[in-house]
C-alpha cells in the first residue's frame, strides 16, 4: 500500500486540493482511499437516527451496510487516539492512500501553503515533506508544485511513488 499525506495549517486549501487530487487520479483508474484526521469532534452519524440511536445506547461499534456502501463508527469511549498505522490496518486494498492532517506522521508529505494563511512553513522541521504546493515561489530545494494545478500534483505524486 502506498501512501502520502497533505500536511499544512488550517485555511491552507488541503480538503480543496486533496478532492480534486482524487480525481484525477481516479479518473486514471487508480484506486484511492483517504484517511483524514479531524483536529475536533466531528460525527458522521445525525441524531435520531437508528444508528446514532444505538451509539448512544453504548455500542462500541456501529456498521452500517445497504447495497451503495457500508459504514463503521467506532466510538472510543475514553480509550487513545488510533495510530495511522492501526487506521490504514482497516482499509481494504487500493493503489494509493492519502493522508490528510497526521502532521507529524513519519511518512512522506505534500505541505499545502497559502501566503495569505500568514502561517510558517512546516518543511524546514519535516524531514518527511517531500514537495511543496503553494501559490508563490518559496526559498527551497524541495519541488514546488502550483496549490491550483492538481494534475501537477498528480504527477508528482505518481512519479514519486512510482505508481
Amino acid at each position: 500500500m502506498k501512501l502520502i499525506g497533505f500536511a499544512g495549517w488550517s485555511g491552507s486549501g488541503k480538503t480543496t486540493l486533496v478532492e480534486q487530487v482524487i480525481g484525477v487520479l481516479s479518473a486514471r483508474g487508480l484506486v484511492v482511499s483517504l484517511v483524514k484526521h479531524a483536529h475536533h469532534s466531528f460525527d458522521i452519524d445525525h441524531a435520531g437516527k437508528d444508528s446514532w440511536r444505538h451509539r448512544q445506547a453504548g455500542c462500541s461499534e456501529v456498521l452500517v451496510s445497504s447495497g451503495q456502501r457500508w459504514s463503521l463508527t467506532r466510538e472510543l469511549r475514553g480509550a487513545a487516539e488510533a495510530t495511522l498505522d492501526e487506521l490504514l490496518a482497516h482499509l481494504g486494498p487500493c493503489d494509493l492512500v492519502l493522508v490528510e492532517g497526521f502532521k507529524r506522521a513519519p511518512i512522506p508529505k505534500i505541505e499545502v501553503h497559502r501566503a495569505v494563511v500568514g502561517e510558517p512553513l512546516l518543511h524546514p522541521d519535516d524531514p518527511h515533506i517531500v514537495a511543496i504546493a503553494t501559490d508563490r515561489a518559496l526559498p527551497t530545494r524541495l519541488p514546488q508544485l502550483d496549490i491550483n494545478d492538481p494534475v501537477q500534483v498528480a504527477d508528482f505524486i505518481v512519479a514519486h511513488l512510482h505508481l
